[in-house]
């Protein structure tokens, strides 16, 4: 234990001396972590928090501005032997709660330690918000006085029996959306539309502010209080907050958790209440903003306000529940603390923890962070520079030195001048050269397999639509999908009234003209012209009317197997319909002569593009049989990009993952440009591949081995210049 925890620090002369003392207006509270006692000290005027283990906060207790610190100390080691605090905890503790303004400390004015320190916090606050430009955040005033005001109002529901009744409304509110659900998806595809935007941007600033009340009226409730509320930008989006963090200092867990969850717990009562007025908007308008308020209160809210790898209301609630207080930051020093003790073999390291549970959550916390943040940092960045490219680049570069320049820089002032390694820096700075060196061997210079995936879909060399030869309603259904047909079968019949009027009404008014004819043929020719010119073109109108009327028989154009068109749809759900003439049916397709569609942006399609035939390999994997592999040949890509996809498959709608333009109602345009890639030959087994047209595939094509460092860059650099257009 002496070698893990060394007793004395050579800087304990700076200390010793001191006569610290815990500051009157100090609150402390008493909280229990996996059956621990811990005492949290809470400076109300500074908004400040210390946790104490038990020996830690005996150890300030008897601070009390008579007693120096080296008496203490000495008291504290009669008292617990090897469990007292060493001489460098004792300097790091006094040094916090210092800082957090915790302690006074009689050997300068007392007012100079307040402002000094009020102004070294208003340093670190203006630090933390230019680092962290994603988040900036803005005081605004004091919401106490309206809170005061609110919460007697709110009480009565803000207890068992309430939560209860939520439970209840909110259960009511996704029964009732169930029935909506085909509309609300349709509404979801245009949310983003224009016109929306501004009254999306209204709709979400008042659940948010609505959002942020339930944290401060909830955290009133249980006597805590909040001196802040203000807004803040999350990732260029304004949004308010309020600062509820003396809900730090309950004694109950389930108290903190609900204040965490306070915000949710409103906006999901409001998304239910948005549900019925959708259901029975009476205009247009009324609806939209009803979804408008639905989707703010309810989907961004449970995907990002609940996301614990975000330092929101989940990480706050996953913090309690699993009774591990500042979750993030304990989870970074956990990393550190692994990485210097086995890849740098330092010494006298003090984890930040020792509980075996504890001490894995922190691990598998801090490796799910440190990867959200990566990826959270290139999505935003991406998304900024496609919307905002001046803006992108500027937040691009300032994240990019927030979160990987500075700690680097960190690091480095570490490995330079870091005690930890004062007797060892020669093998620590070799360690990382060689660790570097490593990491540019196998991702700079050893070469790896270059995949590119493209979603697909089978589709028939040979195939042609069907359609509605003229308006009319289906009266019967004689072919399905999947039906094998011949060139003039039957596959629906339909009726039209209208029609049969007009070819009847048309030939007894021909006959009339033909008597009237033959009348004026021998005494007046004059007439007899003008019948014959009547009777040529009733006769052209009862031709179209006969043609129409063939055409109420609708026939398959080829041999083949009957499949959905466009729309997706099967000819036995138009029984009953009224169609209008052109209106397309299915399409009529042949089995035993396909290919695959695939499309690919432009940073996977280039590079196939440029090598020649045969420099790749192609292979793809059906969705419903994924285990066999079929082979592919007579790759033919159109070296074009377009806007649209060869079918509805590969869309959002069908099941695929290309992303459609929600204006397109057939679901074929996409919102960014792609190229189509057809492949002809297909082998599985050394026989020719067969598959239901419609169906769709995964495609891998592996390219030549490269560096993995090359075929990122070579990615980012095709996708910022699709998303950039430049």
């Amino acid at each position: 234990m002496a070698s893990e925890r060394p007793t004395f620090s050579p800087l304990w002369h700076r200390v010793r001396a001191l006569k610290p003392r815990l500051r009157p207006h100090v609150q402390i509270t008493r909280q229990h972590y996996r059956g621990r006692r811990w005492h949290v000290a809470h400076d109300p005027a500074s908004n400040q928090f210390y946790r104490l283990s038990p020996v830690g906060y005996e150890f300030v207790g008897l601070l009390d501005g008579r007693r120096t610190v080296e008496e203490v100390w000495s008291i504290s080691l009669g008292n617990h032997g090897d469990g007292a605090p060493t001489q460098q905890e004792v300097i790091e503790l006094l040094g916090q709660m210092y800082s957090s303004n915790l302690l006074a400390i009689d050997s300068t004015p007392e007012t100079e330690q307040l402002l000094s320190r009020g102004r070294d916090r208003l340093k670190r606050r203006m630090a933390q918000q230019a680092i962290g430009l994603m988040y900036f955040r803005l005081r605004l005033f004091n919401p106490d006085r309206i809170l005061t005001w609110l919460e007697p109002i709110f009480r009565p529901l803000l207890n068992r029996w309430g939560f209860l009744l939520w439970l209840a409304w909110v259960g009511y509110g996704l029964y009732a959306v169930v029935p909506h659900l085909d509309e609300l998806q349709a509404m979801f595809k245009t949310s983003m539309a224009p016109a929306n935007l501004i009254w999306l941007s209204v709709i979400f600033i008042i659940i948010k502010a609505i959002h942020e009340t339930g944290h401060g009226v909830i955290c009133k409730r249980f006597g805590g209080q909040v001196p802040e509320f203000g807004a803040m930008l999350l990732v260029l989006v304004p949004a308010p907050y309020v600062d509820a963090s003396s809900a730090w200092s309950f004694a109950s867990k389930w108290q903190r958790i609900a204040v965490g969850a306070g915000g949710m717990i409103f906006e999901l009562a409001i998304a239910a209440a948005a549900v019925h007025i959708f259901a029975s908007a009476p205009d247009t308008l009324t609806k939209q903003l009803a979804f408008n308020a639905i989707f703010t209160a309810s989907i961004s809210t449970i995907f990002f306000n609940a996301n614990p790898l975000m330092r929101f209301d989940g990480y706050y609630i996953l913090s309690d529940l699993l009774e591990v207080p500042n979750l993030m930051n304990r989870s970074t020093r956990m990393l550190q603390h692994l990485a210097q003790k086995y890849i740098y073999r330092c010494e006298n390291l003090r984890p930040p923890t020792t509980n075996p549970t504890e001490r894995w959550i922190l691990i598998v916390y801090g490796t799910l962070a440190v990867a959200y943040r990566v990826f959270l940092f290139i999505t935003i960045t991406l998304y900024v520079l496609g919307q905002f490219f001046a803006v992108g680049l500027v937040l691009a570069v300032w994240s990019a030195a927030a979160w990987f320049l500075i700690p680097l820089g960190k690091f480095v002032h570490w490995l330079a001048a870091g005690p930890q390694l004062a007797e060892h820096r020669i093998r620590a700075i070799a360690t990382t050269l060689a660790l570097a060196a490593g990491a540019w061997l196998c991702l700079g210079v050893v070469r790896a397999p270059d995949h590119r995936r493209a979603p697909g879909v089978v589709e028939s060399r040979a195939s042609a639509g069907v359609y509605f030869g003229a308006p009319g309603r289906v009266v019967a259904v004689h072919k399905r999908v999947g039906d094998r047909v011949r060139a003039g079968d039957v596959i629906v019949t339909c009726e039209s009234p209208a029609v049969e009027y007009g070819i009847a009404m048309t030939r007894a008014e021909l006959a009339e003209v033909q008597v009237q004819e033959r009348m004026y043929t021998a005494g007046n020719p004059a007439a007899a012209q003008v019948a014959r010119s009547i009777i040529e073109a009733k006769s052209e109108t009862l031709r179209t009317l006969l043609d129409l009327q063939s055409k109420l028989e609708v026939r398959a154009p080829q041999d083949g197997v009957l499949v959905p068109g466009a729309a997706g749809r099967d000819p036995g759900e138009f029984a009953g319909v009224h169609v209008q003439r052109g209106q397309l049916l299915c399409e009529v397709v042949d089995p035993d002569r396909v290919r695959i569609a695939a499309t690919m942006p432009t940073s996977h399609a280039q590079p196939l593009i440029e090598l020649p035939p045969g420099a790749y390999t192609v292979e793809m994997r059906s969705v419903s049989m994924p285990y066999d592999v079929v082979r592919g040949g007579g790759v033919r890509i159109v070296e074009a990009g377009r806007r649209t996809i060869p079918h509805a498959a590969l869309g959002f709608q069908g099941g695929g993952t290309v992303e459609i333009d929600p204006q397109d109602q057939r679901g074929l345009a996409t919102k960014s440009s792609e190229f189509t890639v057809y492949i002809d030959d297909l082998v599985k087994d050394g026989r020719a591949w067969r598959s239901v047209p419609g169906e769709r595939v995964t495609v891998r094509f592996t390219l030549p081995s490269k560096p993995l460092l090359a075929q990122w860059w070579h990615r980012v650099e095709k996708l910022l210049q699709a998303r950039t257009d430049i």
